[in-house]
């Protein structure tokens, strides 16, 4: 199904529509700051397997990020940070950022990567940003992929849903979506390094 948004916020009804259809284990296409995201509730643990289908991959092998409404709960997914990381982050949230961070026990050993890290991001952008609000827990999020074709694949929800809509519960139309990725940034040593390159700039 393909949601229009007529705008840059959902209405009340929209909004209620994505919650339920997250609680029930739904999986959601959604414009951020960056690409086109593919999600699901953090708790619905049991739809991983619907996500890697749709990125034709195995689930042990996908990127996965938290998208966080703020930075107010960190500490139930990350091990405890400095107040000058915590500081610098904060700085650059929300927006194009994600902070890859050392992961605690609450974070399912599934979405943590060898060195037990999750990547942490507090997008901008209206509408996803209603949607973590509503819904009262992150979102696990993968993104959209091109797999080289063009980037209407990418960017267009229409072409999205044309792809994705069978696959996934809801697409939401968000407008023309950006082309680049976030800026992935490694804050797991002493020192913050940049692990890739995006949109965002330090």
């Amino acid at each position: 199904m393909l949601l229009k948004t007529y705008g840059q916020e959902l209405q009340p009804k929209q909004i209620d529509h994505i919650v339920e259809c997250l609680r029930q284990g739904g999986i959601i296409i959604y414009p951020t700051d960056t690409i086109y995201g593919i999600g699901t509730a953090l708790s619905n643990i049991r739809s991983i397997d619907r996500l890697a289908k749709i990125k034709f991959k195995r689930k042990q092998d996908l990127n996965y990020t938290i998208l966080c409404y703020d930075l107010a709960n960190l500490s139930r997914y990350t091990t405890p940070i400095s107040n000058s990381l915590f500081r610098f982050m904060k700085a650059h949230v929300p927006g194009p950022f994600t902070f890859v961070l050392n992961a605690n026990n609450e974070v399912p050993k599934l979405f943590q990567g060898k060195k037990k890290t999750i990547g942490i991001r507090v997008p901008d952008n209206p509408i996803v940003k209603q949607i973590l609000e509503a819904l009262g827990e992150p979102l696990l999020n993968t993104s959209v992929d091109n797999m080289g074709e063009d980037t209407e694949y990418l960017t267009d929800p229409e072409f999205i849903h044309a792809r994705h809509g069978k696959q996934a519960d809801l697409v939401i139309d968000g407008g023309i979506g950006q082309v680049q990725y976030s800026t992935v940034l490694d804050c797991t040593g002493d020192e913050i390094a940049l692990l890739r390159q995006g949109i965002g700039i330090i």
